[in-house]
C-alpha cells in the first residue's frame, strides 16, 4: 500500500512517499522550484516522489494532508472576534486567500492533484499530530514521549504526546496565541531577521550576547510555569491582530524600534539574542522534565519548526532528562508531509510497526531525495562543454588539506534544511581562515555566523563533550576540553562580535565563541562515499573533522540538480566542485571564452 503525504500553503511545502510503512522518497518544493521556502501545491516534488517509485498517482491508495484547514479558520475568526476590531485589518486582507483556495481545500487539492492523475483517497491529519507522527513513526523507539513546539497549527502551539508501537495519544496541548515558536520569531523579527528563516541566525548571534534580558522577558512578556506551560502577555504582540510580530509597547520595553534588516548589528541585538536563547532553552527543559514525569518514557521525540534549534536540543541531552533523543530532521512544516503519511499508515490503517533497530532509524541518514547517475551527470558536462576530470579521492583529499573550499554534490539529495554532506560545501577545519572564507566569499552572509563539524562517527568522542552521535546536525556540543585554545586577559575584555576572529581551539573553522558547536556524524551505513572521504583524510592529516555547510548562496534552497550545483559553483569563490564521480576545477572553467548566451543560461553576468 503506497501512502503520499503532502504540506502547502503555509510554507515548506513538501511531498513523502512511503510504501508499507517504508519510506521511499521525500522532498521540498523548493529544491526543485528554486523558490526559497515556496509554499505552493508541491507539483514537482510529487512528480519527483512518483518517478522515484516509478508509478503513477493513480497507484496511490491515499493522499493525506498535514493539516486540517477548517479548523485553521475557526481559529482565525475566533481571534478576530476576540481581539476585534484591532484586528479587522488583517482579517480583510487574510479573507480573500481564504476564500478561494484554503477554506475548500479539498476541491483545491483534488484540482492540483487531477493535473499530475487520478486522484486517490483525500485524508487531512491534524498540524501536531502530523510533527508528532513524524517525530515518532520513523524514530528507532517502541515506546517514547514526543514533544511538538512550532509557531502554531490548527490551534496547538505546544503539544505532548505519548507514543507506544502504532498509537499516539495526546497529552495536552497548549493553544495559540501562547507559542513559543511566536515568541522566538518576535525576537527574530525585532532583530532584524526575516520570520520562518532568520532563527537560526538568531541562534548563532546567541553566544556574542550577555542574557542582559531574561528578567524583563519572563517579567513582562511570558507567565512561566513550574512545569514548563505559560502565557504569553498580548499587549506586546501583533501577531494575532496585525501584520508584524511586535508592536510599540514592546518597542519601548527594549528601547527603541526594530532594527532595519542590513542594518549594523550592536550590542543590543547580541544581548537581546541570548536573553531569548536562555528563555527558550528554560522553557523547553521544564516541559522536558514535566513529560518525564507524566510519563516515565526512557525515550524523548521532538518535532516542530522549535525542534531544530538545536542548542536547546544539546541543552536537553546533556541535562540527561531522558536517556534518549530523537529529532525529526525535517522537524518544520515539510516534515508535516511525512507525518501525514505515516499517520495514516499506524493510526488510520491501524498497521503494526515494521520491526524496529533501536540503534538505527527509518529515516536512510535522511538521504530521501533526488539523485543522478554517472551518465546523466556526464550528460549534462558534455552537453553544456564544461571541462572536468574524473573523481580522486587522494587528489580530493589533498585540495581540502592545502586549504581548497570543495562544493559536494554526491548520492541521493538530504530532507530537511540541513546539508548532510550529499549537497554540501566542505572545508579543512584546522583552517584559520575558513570561516570568514566560506561566509564573505561564498556563502555572502553575515560573518558571525558559525559553520558546523562533519565528524567520522566513531571518533566523535574524540573531539566533542558527547556521548552519543548526531546524524542529522541537531545538537550542539562543546568541543572537549584538550582542543581548546583559551583567551587572553585583554582578549576576554572583549565584547560582541569583536570576538569573531580570535580563534577558541585546534578546530578554529567549526568553533563558535562560546566553544560550542552545531556538529554533525557521518556514518558508513548511510553515506559510504563521504565516510570513505573523511577517513583518507583522517590517515593524511589525522584530523577527523572538516567543516560542512549547505551547499547554496544565502537567500537561496540548497542545491539539487547538477545544474544547480555547476551555478553555485560559478557564481561564488567555490575552488573546486565533486560532482558525481567528476571533479571540476574553478581554473579550468572558460567562462570569459563563452557565449553570451550561455552565460545568460547559467545567470553568470
Amino acid at each position: 500500500m503506497k501512502i503520499l503525504g503532502i504540506s502547502a500553503y503555509y510554507h515548506d511545502s513538501a511531498a513523502c512517499l512511503i510504501s508499507d510503512g517504508k519510506i521511499i522518497a521525500a522532498a521540498q518544493e523548493e529544491r526543485f522550484s528554486r523558490k526559497k521556502a515556496d509554499s505552493r501545491f508541491p507539483e514537482r516534488a510529487i512528480h519527483y516522489c512518483l518517478k522515484e517509485a516509478q508509478i503513477s498517482l493513480g497507484d496511490i491508495d491515499y493522499v493525506t494532508f498535514y493539516d486540517k484547514p477548517l479548523i485553521k479558520f475557526e481559529r482565525l475568526l475566533e481571534t478576530y472576534l476576540a481581539y476585534a476590531p484591532s484586528g479587522f485589518r488583517s482579517f480583510v486582507a487574510s479573507m480573500p486567500i481564504w476564500l478561494k483556495d484554503k477554506l475548500f481545500l479539498k476541491n483545491t487539492l483534488k484540482r492540483e492533484l487531477g493535473k499530475i492523475g487520478d486522484v486517490p483517497k483525500l485524508l487531512f491529519a491534524s498540524h501536531h499530530g502530523s510533527h508528532a507522527a513524524s517525530a515518532f513513526f520513523p524514530s528507532p523507539y517502541r515506546r517514547a514521549a514526543i514533544l511538538c513546539l512550532d509557531g502554531v497549527g490548527e490551534w496547538a502551539t505546544t503539544s505532548a504526546w505519548k507514543g507506544s508501537e502504532n498509537k499516539l495519544e495526546l497529552l495536552w496541548e497548549l493553544d495559540f496565541p501562547h507559542s513559543l515558536g511566536l515568541l522566538y520569531s518576535a525576537f527574530t523579527y525585532y532583530c532584524g531577521f526575516k520570520v520562518n528563516s532568520g532563527e537560526y541566525k538568531l541562534m548563532g548571534l546567541a553566544p556574542y550576547g550577555e542574557a542582559k534580558y531574561v528578567d524583563v522577558i519572563l517579567k513582562k512578556l511570558v507567565d512561566l510555569k513550574d512545569d514548563g506551560t505559560f502565557r504569553l502577555n498580548m499587549s506586546y504582540f501583533d501577531f494575532a491582530t496585525g501584520f508584524k510580530m511586535t508592536n510599540s509597547k514592546f518597542d519601548q520595553l527594549f528601547g527603541g524600534i526594530p532594527r532595519k534588516m542590513e542594518a549594523v548589528l550592536t550590542q543590543k541585538e547580541m544581548d537581546l539574542a541570548r536573553s531569548i536563547q536562555v528563555v527558550t532553552e528554560e522553557i523547553m527543559l521544564r516541559l522536558a522534565r514535566t513529560l518525564k514525569k507524566e510519563t516515565g518514557e526512557e525515550n524523548l521525540c521532538l518535532a516542530g519548526g522549535v525542534a531544530l534549534n538545536c542548542v536547546a536540543n544539546g541543552r536537553i541531552l546533556k541535562e540527561k532528562i531522558f536517556k534518549n533523543i530523537w529529532i525529526q530532521p525535517a522537524a518544520g512544516d515539510a516534515g508535516g508531509a511525512m507525518g501525514a503519511a505515516f499517520s495514516t499508515w499506524y493510526e488510520f490503517l491501524k498497521n503494526e510497526r515494521n520491526k524496529i533497530d533501536e540503534k538505527e532509524d527509518e529515516m536512510k541518514g535522511s538521504f530521501l531525495g533526488p539523485s543522478y547517475s554517472e551518465k546523466e551527470i556526464l550528460d549534462f558536462l558534455q552537453d553544456k562543454k564544461i571541462p572536468f576530470e574524473k573523481f580522486d579521492e587522494e587528489k580530493v583529499v589533498d585540495l581540502i588539506a592545502d586549504g581548497n573550499v570543495l562544493g559536494y554534490f554526491q548520492g541521493r539529495m538530504e530532507w530537511g534544511p540541513r546539508a548532510l554532506c550529499a549537497r554540501s560545501i566542505i572545508g579543512d577545519a584546522r583552517n584559520k581562515k575558513m570561516q570568514s572564507k566560506m561566509n564573505l566569499k561564498i556563502k555572502y552572509r553575515e560573518s558571525f555566523r558559525p559553520f558546523a563539524p562533519v565528524v567520522l562517527a566513531e571518533d566523535v568522542g574524540d573531539y566533542f563533550e558527547i556521548d552519543r552521535e548526531s546524524p542529522y546536525m541537531l545538537l550542539v556540543a562543546d568541543v572537549k576540553e584538550n582542543l581548546r585554545i583559551e583567551m587572553t586577559e585583554d582578549q576576554k575584555k572583549l565584547f560582541g562580535i569583536e570576538k569573531l576572529n580570535i580563534p577558541r581551539s585546534t578546530l578554529p573553522a567549526i568553533t563558535h565563541v562560546d566553544y560550542s558547536a552545531r556538529l554533525q556524524t557521518v556514518h558508513k551505513e548511510t553515506n559510504p562515499s563521504f565516510h570513505s572521504l573523511m577517513t583518507k583524510f583522517k590517515e593524511k592529516t589525522g584530523c577527523a573533522v572538516l567543516v560542512n555547510t549547505s551547499f547554496n548562496v544565502r537567500g537561496e534552497p540548497i542545491v539539487c540538480s547538477p545544474e544547480d550545483a555547476y551555478r553555485c559553483f560559478m557564481r561564488t569563490e567555490i575552488d573546486y566542485l565533486v560532482l558525481g564521480d567528476f571533479l571540476l576545477d574553478k581554473k579550468n572553467q572558460p567562462v570569459m571564452g563563452k557565449s553570451e548566451a550561455w552565460k545568460k543560461e547559467f545567470e553568470l553576468d
